[in-house]
């Protein structure tokens, strides 16, 4: 038998390569689903790494330091090793603020019936995303702590670690809001796909335990801050009194520790005054440094920072969980207010978490408080009934078997409510071991 040539025809040889040959498109020219299980996974990611940043960057609040009598210093040490942990939380946020552009979003048009219309134009989910949250995302994303260490301090003329101070300390402030309100809308987006925030009890129990815990961690933070600027104020009041006579050779510059070898300071150390009006023991009556008082009578501002950050954490939850009864205030205007906050943030961040925290650990031993119901009312059945010991035993250990068989759950329940092939096929999986006995 002849072989017959196979020759293909002109038509198909002029058929496009990239139709013949199927590509493998990356994933960073791809349009993502919202639903989508990496979508998904990404937010649990991020949501993670919002609130590791969120812990991040109070962590600026602790690089001043007390570091020699009547002076205040920079740890540069430590700011570099916050700036570089703030650097790796600010990628998260510059990739999420990527993956929003290629997202796509339900057009608001066809949400009339069903789960509407998926927009898939990479240019209108460009549009779209700079309408909306982009400004937020992109506040969010901005090195300004590292530029303003880096780039802005190191340009000022003779800069002192508390003007360096004020100014990162605004700088992280005022980024603050926008990474904190960012959670909202992330928060509402996994309930909305996923259902839950948790898929555990125990996971949704420590999600508020972690979100109170940070609450206790800015508060301390800025407890700590605000004790330096108001050591750091008396000083400067002291020093101006002192400028004002005409013997006294205070300066400042003296109260920067840049200038702690001088011997004109150390002349002025010997005859000033300010250290022992500033010193936070001879304030009993609480006027001067009012709530701020420990963190020079611990000496937490002078100590190592480990034990500054958990003396801090621990002052910052203490006066949270007793809504700020135990705080001696004094008549400053600041000071006041900042106790009002830590006082209504105490009675909303508790309520939320005692809420909360009960309900997951209650959903865990619902199944449990239920079977202890039904059997109490079934051993009260049986002896109005007056059923013979040996029934009794025999129902007992029914009750028994059944709660470890099913736990407690319905299973008629959930197999009615399921198709009719996958209701099969679960009775045949469950059928198979005794069926094999």
């Amino acid at each position: 038998m002849n072989r017959i040539p196979f020759s293909t025809s002109s038509r198909f040889r002029q058929f496009p390569k990239s139709f013949s040959i199927r590509r493998k498109v990356p994933w960073w020219y791809k349009t993502l689903d919202p639903g989508s299980d990496f979508v998904n996974r990404w937010n649990h990611i991020f949501l993670i790494s919002c609130l590791i940043a969120l812990f991040i960057d109070p962590l600026y609040f602790f690089i001043p330091i007390v570091a020699g009598p009547a002076c205040i210093k920079i740890d540069f040490g430590f700011g570099i090793f916050i700036t570089l942990l703030r650097t790796v939380a600010d990628l998260f946020f510059l990739f999420h603020m990527v993956l929003k552009f290629r997202t796509a979003f339900v057009a608001r048009d066809s949400r009339v019936f069903g789960r509407g219309e998926l927009v898939m134009d990479p240019r209108e989910i460009a549009m779209r995303y700079l309408k909306t949250n982009f400004i937020v995302d992109l506040a969010a994303s901005l090195p300004l702590p590292q530029f303003v260490i880096w780039f802005v301090i190191p340009a000022i003329k003779n800069p002192t670690a508390n003007h360096a101070n004020h100014m990162v300390s605004l700088i992280v402030l005022i980024q603050y809001f926008p990474r904190f309100f960012l959670i909202f809308p992330l928060h509402s987006r996994i309930v909305k796909t996923t259902g839950a925030i948790a898929k555990t009890p125990w996971t949704g129990a420590a999600y508020n335990l972690i979100l109170c815990t940070l609450a206790s961690h800015v508060i301390g933070a800025t407890w700590y801050l605000w004790a330096l600027e108001r050591q750091h104020a008396c000083w400067r009041r002291e020093c101006r009194k002192e400028m004002q006579l005409r013997h006294s050779p205070c300066k400042l510059i003296y109260l920067d520790c840049s200038s702690v070898n001088w011997p004109d300071r150390q002349q002025w150390l010997n005859v000033t005054r300010a250290t022992l009006k500033c010193d936070a023991l001879t304030d009993t009556n609480h006027q001067q440094f009012g709530i701020f008082a420990p963190a020079f009578t611990n000496e937490v501002a002078s100590a190592r920072f480990i034990e500054k950050y958990f003396y801090c954490l621990w002052w910052g939850l203490k006066n949270l969980s007793s809504y700020g009864q135990n705080l001696m205030t004094s008549t400053i205007s600041g000071e006041n207010i900042f106790s009002i906050t830590i006082c209504v943030a105490g009675l909303i961040f508790f309520s939320h978490l005692i809420g909360n925290v009960q309900t997951y650990l209650q959903s865990s031993t619902v199944r449990l408080e239920e079977w202890r119901v039904k059997r109490r009312d079934t051993e009260e059945w049986m002896r109005h009934r007056q059923l013979p010991p040996e029934l009794q035993e025999r129902v007992r250990r029914f009750v028994q078997y059944k709660w470890l068989a099913t736990r407690g759950v319905d299973e008629e329940t959930i197999l009615q409510s399921l198709p009719l092939d996958l209701r099969r096929q679960i009775r045949r999986h469950l059928c198979l071991a005794l069926v094999r006995r």
